[in-house]
């Protein structure tokens, strides 16, 4: 319940449904050519995670199942040199700017998740708190289990 007034709030109050738009923009412009669709792919990723950023997180896409392409590093080295340092920078004061007041840093956090989604988003896939939770635990059991020799 809380998840949901949260996202309720940052729609209407706290700048998602802005953001939202934008980066639904920013991918159909990025689509416009055939190099950019990648890019506009996960813009349109990003805008989903901007409207409604509560109850998600950010996690690789091979802890969920899905592959992962061989120039995902060097695409989202284009995309960090390009947009990703420049829209974090932007997420990042904004979540300072709504520090400063108490009632803003819900919306705070919110800016700093998209700060964190907006650097580097190929190869990357937003998901529920629980199912990235559970991602993160399985990843680590596996990595213990090849460090132990099982």
């Amino acid at each position: 319940m809380l998840v949901l007034l949260g996202n309720i709030l940052w729609f209407i109050f706290g700048g998602g449904i802005f953001a939202c738009l934008f980066w639904y923009l920013f991918g159909l412009i990025l689509c416009l050519t055939v190099v950019g669709i990648p890019f506009g792919i996960a813009a349109f990723r990003i805008a989903r995670f901007a409207a409604f950023p509560f109850g998600k997180q950010l996690i690789d896409a091979r802890k969920v199942g899905d592959t992962r392409i061989i120039t995902t590093g060097l695409a989202n080295f284009l995309w960090i040199i390009l947009a990703g340092v420049w829209l974090t920078i932007s997420h990042v004061i904004a979540g300072i700017g709504y520090l400063i007041t108490i009632i803003g840093i819900p919306f705070a956090l919110a800016h700093f998740k998209l700060a964190q989604v907006s650097f580097a988003p190929l190869g990357k896939r937003v998901v529920s708190t629980n199912l990235a939770q559970a991602a993160n635990l399985r990843s680590a059991n596996k990595e213990l289990d090849k460090r132990l020799g099982k």
